[in-house]
């Protein structure tokens, strides 16, 4: 008897699928031609056979010098451009010397206090001449301010810089955790640095708007598409609040998907992101500039994939999602190291991982065709299911008032929380199989290596911070910190204030508490 099949999200997978199948689909209309709207079929026309997505692999533990001897080593590996883990206490705007960052100094990513601590992690690097991605929301403004302040000191021009910081904070509320500020004025900070990159960085992406902890944290693929463009439509809405014009800054938004291991799923559910923002665009916003309608987009293969037994056929489970993401058109990829369910990748790992996409790019031939997949039944169907279930939920939203009051009622995280625990009870009874947990599991299995962090590199880090407090103008950091928080309690632009403050030697610790003092803190309300 044929059994009936689905993706864990729910998408029904009949056996055979045919054109009966695409009912009210149009070729011209929802498919189009690469690099033409709704871009569909990718946002450039010739996609990887004009230039391959960048290999940016997700890196940065310990302290700033430990963490530029990874990025160079990766670099020389072929490795295109860099992307930038931090530590717990510089995500949520805590100095390394703060009581409750004891244990957490260096640990999931770099630690960095201050510009001295930027200055070491891009020492030999030249900024004007690599893409840079920052994973950094609530002090988005801090880091990309330190960033710009170490291009400065390397002569860069900084029309020239190119990168993104995530800067999305909407999902930290959602998914994540790591937010400072309440929402409305944390939207404030995020629409000051659209404001500012707009005419000091005009290449630079200022925000990279996130569905990949939206699906870490146990979404669907319809939620997740269907939450990150919610979270996006109000970002747009915020900007134009603030005076800002759609076509000015709409250019540079981008975005962050998770590739995850339903294999066609996956790839239609990039191009049902993209036709769904490029109608969103035009259709709601007016936007009239094509490149405001393209999403372009960043992809990491599934974190919450990966399994601790068994590690090594995560290399498997990375391999296929990366595809996935390629197949889907992402502009640059992180294929996860196998070692990552247990901690922090060793540098092997590491390479294993980048020589994962180099294979993909260079022995499989699937970046010599645009949109090789393009037109196929099942796809073309499963984009079509999930760029309307996206629909409907963002309906939902909007009628709830937006995004912003979704969250604050709870509904988003409810929706969430119920799909993550549909999940774990089919892992738990066996419906779904996860190979080397509940099947195929080995009698007894071989340690692998892992990177330890060792515990003097808090020691050590807490040392240079009080160093550089003691030998730094003491009167003019203060001041540029006290600018910073007149500037949160008025209406003016925070981001020259930051910069200021960040070149002279304020911590990140410090310019955090300014704005807290202005905003205060947000407290989680519980969802049940």
């Amino acid at each position: 008897m044929e059994r009936e099949s689905a993706t864990p999200g729910g998408l029904a997978v009949p056996a055979v699928i045919s054109s009966e199948n695409l009912q009210g689909w149009d070729a011209e209309r929802d498919l189009g031609n690469p690099g033409e709207f709704p871009f569909t079929r990718g946002v450039y026309p010739t996609m990887y056979r004009g230039r391959l997505w960048t290999m940016r692999q997700y890196a940065g533990f310990g302290s700033a010098a430990e963490s530029n001897r990874r990025y160079r080593y990766l670099l020389s590996q072929g490795q295109t451009g860099l992307s930038v883990a931090f530590d717990l206490p510089t995500q949520i705007g805590m100095d390394s010397d703060n009581a409750l960052a004891l244990g957490e100094v260096g640990k999931v990513g770099v630690a960095i206090d201050s510009l001295e601590d930027m200055q070491m992690l891009f020492d030999g690097i030249p900024l004007d001449r690599v893409s840079t991605s920052m994973t950094i929301n609530a002090t988005a403004s801090i880091l990309l301010a330190l960033y710009v302040a170490v291009a400065k000191q390397q002569g860069a021009n900084l029309k020239r810089l190119s990168g993104t910081v995530q800067n999305d904070i909407l999902k930290e509320y959602i998914a994540r955790g790591t937010y400072i500020y309440p929402p409305r004025p944390a939207m404030r900070i995020v629409t000051d640095v659209f404001a500012w990159c707009r005419g000091e960085l005009p290449n630079w992406n200022a925000i990279s708007i996130s569905g990949y902890h939206i699906r870490e944290a146990g979404s669907t693929d319809v939620q997740e598409v269907a939450f990150t463009l919610a979270n996006a439509i109000a970002y747009v809405e915020a900007a134009v609040a603030a005076g800002l014009q759609v076509d000015e800054f709409a250019p540079q938004l981008s975005f962050f998907f998770n590739s995850h291991n339903e294999f066609l799923a996956q790839i239609a559910k990039f191009r049902a992101a993209r036709r769904l923002w490029a109608r969103t665009m035009r259709d709601r916003f007016g936007a009239r500039d094509p490149r405001s309608m393209m999403l372009r987009f960043h992809a990491q293969s599934a974190g919450s994939s990966l399994t601790a037994q068994q590690p090594e056929n995560n290399l498997i489970r990375t391999a296929v999602q990366c595809l996935a993401a390629v197949l889907g058109g992402c502009q640059s990829l992180h294929a996860n190291a196998l070692d990552e369910a247990l901690a922090l990748p060793t540098e092997r790992a590491a390479l294993l991982a980048l020589r994962t996409q180099q294979i993909i790019a260079q022995e499989t031939g699937v970046a010599n065709t645009v949109d090789p997949v393009g037109g196929a039944y099942a796809i073309e169907k499963m984009t079509g299911e999930i760029e309307s279930g996206a629909k409907d939920y963002i309906a939902k939203i909007d009628a709830m008032g937006g995004m912003l009051r979704a969250i604050e009622t709870g509904y988003v995280q409810q929706e969430i929380q119920k799909s993550a625990y549909q999940y774990q009870r089919a892992v738990e009874t066996g419906n779904q199989m996860v190979v080397g947990v509940n099947r195929f599991q080995a009698d007894s299995e071989q340690p692998i290596p892992t990177l330890r962090i060792d515990p003097e590199i808090e020691r050590a880090q807490v040392a240079r911070l009080n160093a550089l407090r003691a030998k730094r103008h003491a009167a003019k950091a203060r001041a540029a910190v006290d600018e910073v928080e007149r500037r949160a309690r008025g209406k003016e632009n925070l981001m020259p204030a930051i910069l200021a403050a960040v070149e002279a030697y304020a911590t990140v610790g410090e310019i955090s508490d300014a704005m807290r003092r202005a905003f205060g803190e947000y407290q989680e309300s519980v969802v049940v």
